[in-house]
């Protein structure tokens, strides 16, 4: 096994340390790590402890999309190459080498999608994004440096405030930017040119799992006649075939459950407004009690919805116009093909 290396903390160290590793990468990052540490004189106890590593990450995030990508692409390329093999010590230095070649190049994957995408942002345009995604902000900046002159709408998304992130970024390259409510999308689609949206994975029929509300920028995308372009670097395919919202791994009993609201609470209202703790007197007025109530039971929903409110949909692939990947420029039913050449 590898002793006393603790994977889930690395794997939590490197994203602290560099905040533009990307999940799936600082996953490999840290199985590589691991084999480093690894004291297996078997092949079985090593691949045993592979695995057991992939799951403590994927179960150490409430959203395993992007990492379960990187992991479960980790695995099937070292029981890839874990046949006929001579010397178990020489394997395994064989495999942190290419694991740290992989992590080194996988930046060179947000350059190559990029420089793809660049062709398809016009001078004069203006691009509809999703909260923040490092290769979308990366392609927009690489847009403007080729001199092009186009302006952005950014959802708030207001579950993580990405577009704000993602605002600052862009207007630091010197690119309009305005930020717009998660609920002004359908108001603003008529006044933009394409739809450009990341993606935490991209599964084998081609649809996208990405933040929340990127299923729904799609549908209106569509009913606009706007083009939705998906922005995700191949070590984000991940082999999943879900046929609805609620086929994703994320989803759970208590996602988007109804509370229960609490209707033993009877408040006291003081005569400034206030609520008395503990007291159940009905002597003040309907609408106040209503009114403070109404508060209560609020705030209450608010705690709990932080917890049963989804981070991520799924957008299937009839809504997606193009997908840009370090591996090309594909359409949705391209995606399956490079699934098969990635894992088989």
């Amino acid at each position: 096994m590898a002793g006393d290396f603790d994977v889930v903390a690395t794997y939590k160290s490197l994203l602290y340390n560099s905040p533009e590793l990307s999940m799936p990468v600082a996953a490999i990052q840290s199985l590589v790590e691991l084999i480093k540490h690894s004291k297996a004189t078997t092949m079985s106890e090593f691949m045993l402890s592979i695995k057991d590593a992939s799951q403590q990450l994927k179960s150490s995030v409430r959203n395993s999309i992007s990492l379960s990508a990187g992991c479960d692409l980790f695995l099937r390329f070292v029981t890839r190459n874990s046949h006929d093999v001579a010397d178990f010590e020489t394997w395994k230095k064989t495999l942190i080498v290419r694991g740290q070649s992989f992590v080194e190049k996988a930046d060179a994957c947000r350059y190559k999608i990029a420089d793809l995408g660049v062709p398809f942002i016009k001078d004069g345009s203006v691009v509809l994004i999703h909260a923040h995604s490092r290769v979308v902000s990366l392609l927009l900046q690489k847009a403007a440096e080729n001199h092009k002159r186009f302006k952005v709408f950014v959802t708030e998304s207001s579950q993580t405030h990405g577009g704000i992130r993602s605002a600052k970024v862009l207007r630091a390259a010197g690119i309009p930017t305005t930020i717009i409510l998660d609920a002004a999308v359908g108001y603003v689609i008529d006044k933009v040119d394409m739809v450009l949206v990341g993606a935490e994975g991209v599964v084998e029929n081609g649809g996208l799992i990405n933040q929340i509300g990127s299923y729904q920028m799609a549908i209106v995308a569509k009913a606009a006649n706007k083009p939705f372009y998906a922005v995700a670097e191949s070590y984000k395919f991940v082999r999943l075939f879900p046929l609805n919202q609620y086929d994703l791994p994320t989803y759970n009993a208590d996602t988007l459950s109804f509370q229960e609201l609490n209707v033993d609470y009877d408040p006291k209202i003081n005569e400034d407004g206030t609520i008395s703790a503990g007291s159940t007197s009905s002597t003040a007025s309907p609408s106040k009690a209503l009114s403070q109530t109404a508060l209560h039971m609020k705030t209450s929903e608010d705690r709990a919805s932080q917890g049963s409110n989804p981070l991520v949909d799924y957008t299937p692939p009839n809504y997606i116009t193009l997908l840009f990947t370090d591996l090309g420029v594909l359409t949705p039913s391209g995606v399956s093909d490079e699934l098969i050449k990635l894992y088989l």
